[in-house]
């Protein structure tokens, strides 16, 4: 499903009954993050989207919290369920023929579509909402956006739910990113892309190829699919836009920018146009992320605005990260299944995964696998630190495929009952997260493998391993058939 832009899922949540408006004053001070942390850990019922309809300071709603849980992150990007999101991928690159006519166009289907997505590009489109109110010159500010500043020792209020956009100063190709963004003035920002990510790839070949401004486009709202499609992680040289236009079911539109030579999401509701000097450095943080410390203070890039243009009666998107779980547990959840199909593309042992809301991403991930072998546990543990940005996790748990690693309980069960610490762990140093304080150096610790797998003699376990203990399926059946008659209902 394909929104046209943010109001319409916003029309959508609230016929949902998952949208509450708050009417009452609030503060883009620290009272909003309040809030939104006492909502998105409460109760399941009570856990909505927020629009803050009076927020001081600004005539500008904020929207915070509209992917903070399974069904609205579903409903997002077109699913009535997350898990559908493992299911549409895995169908469109099943290697496997077809078995009947049926199944045959379904798959042809899901292949058709994906080739449109793939095959043509973003459309670019002359007149758009966003561009409704364009501002340049002194005009171009910050000043009238609620930006929030989300906790006590934060360096400053943060725009914390962007689509930034560059392009690669080499071959032309456009990178999509989440990267937070420190109000400094109401002219310049930070821009917090960390070393691994595409758009500090295109600063390290601005500053080696003696370009001195790299242009860049910020968008604040939006199709929620377009929105999410920043914090993808996909291949350096993919468009994130195409993976958008994949979830939408039809391309994204794109108009071009006022005062810079890129294209921005039409159905936006804010743009944040400007440059970054690949040579300039400004201590940006600290900032209570979804670590759920304080990123400590560090110098990245600094973005100087050129244009602002918006729609009129525009409303302002945020999230806030913080001890988890928050909404950005929900957009990683989303990533896991959507990409659970690739990495069995690539080991396909894999049976299922687990990003734990306590392992806050990058340090710690649980994993299935169909075990076959001596050392498979740790062939998986190492193809995966291979992999893309899964070479920043700190810990990998490796389990038999009977293990539900959906089931946390369970899964630290299996792990703390199968393990052999002098063992059956790897221990090595790599690259970590740069949000990661705890590595004694920057972005470069130790990391950890764990298999947590039945051991075979051939790994040297020569003891009996024992089975669990299970009840017999006939008496369960026979508990089951004569519950009503025990009195425990």
């Amino acid at each position: 499903m394909a929104y046209k832009d943010l109001r319409e899922f916003i029309n959508l949540l609230e016929k949902g009954g998952q949208l509450a408006r708050i009417k009452a004053p609030v503060d883009p001070y620290l009272e909003i993050t309040e809030i939104t942390d006492r909502v998105s850990k409460g109760p399941e019922e009570k856990n909505k989207a927020l629009l803050f309809e009076n927020v001081i300071g600004s005539d500008m709603p904020v929207l915070i919290n509209m992917f903070g849980s399974p069904r609205r992150m579903a409903w997002a990007l077109g699913v009535r369920e997350l898990e559908e999101l493992n299911e549409k991928m895995a169908r469109l690159i099943d290697p496997r023929p077809p078995k009947g006519l049926g199944p045959a166009v379904d798959r042809a289907r899901d292949m058709l579509g994906a080739l449109k997505s793939a095959g043509l590009k973003p459309k670019i489109v002359k007149k758009a909402p966003v561009q409704e109110v364009i501002k340049t010159g002194e005009a171009a500010s910050l000043a009238w956006i609620p930006i929030l500043t989300c906790w006590p020792e934060d360096g400053g209020p943060f725009i914390t739910l962007p689509t930034v956009i560059t392009r690669d100063p080499l071959s032309g190709g456009r990178n999509v990113g989440m990267y937070r963004m420190q109000a400094y003035d109401q002219k310049t920002t930070g821009m917090h892309w960390q070393l691994h990510k595409g758009g500090a790839e295109h600063e390290r070949e601005a500053r080696e190829t003696g370009q001195e401004r790299i242009p860049v486009a910020v968008s604040l709202g939006g199709d929620p699919a377009v929105i999410w499609s920043g914090s993808a992680p996909l291949p350096p040289g993919v468009d994130e836009f195409l993976l958008a236009g994949w979830l939408r079911g039809k391309p994204v539109e794109l108009v071009k920018c006022v005062s810079q030579p890129l294209e921005v999401p039409a159905h936006a509701e804010i743009v944040i146009e400007g440059w970054v000097d690949p040579a300039e450095r400004r201590i940006e943080g600290p900032f209570g992320d979804h670590t759920g410390y304080y990123t400590p203070p560090d110098d990245y890039p600094v973005l100087h605005i050129t244009a602002v243009t918006h729609r009129r009666n525009a409303i302002y998107p945020a999230t806030v990260v913080g001890p988890p779980p928050m909404e950005d547990y929900w957009m990683g959840k989303a990533t896991e299944r959507l990409f659970l199909p690739l990495m069995k593309l690539f080991q396909g042992e894999i049976v299922d995964w687990n990003m734990p809301a306590a392992g806050v991403f990058h340090n710690l991930i649980f994993v299935s696998i169909k075990k076959r072998y001596p050392g498979h546990a740790r062939k998986v543990i190492n193809g995966m630190w291979g992999m893309g940005l899964m070479s920043l996790t700190k810990t990998i748990v490796i389990f038999d495929e009977d293990v539900d690693v959906q089931n946390e309980q369970d899964a630290l069960f299996h792990m703390f009952g199968n393990v052999d610490w002098s063992r059956d762990v790897i221990i090595q140093d790599g690259p970590v997260d740069a949000l990661d304080h705890a590595s004694y150096h920057f972005a470069y610790g130790g990391k950890i493998g764990i298999d947590a797998t039945r051991k075979l003699p051939a790994e040297g376990y020569h003891r009996h391993w024992p089975a669990l203990a299970t009840m017999s399926d006939e008496i369960k059946e026979r508990v089951s058939r004569r519950w009503g008659l025990y009195g425990l209902e």
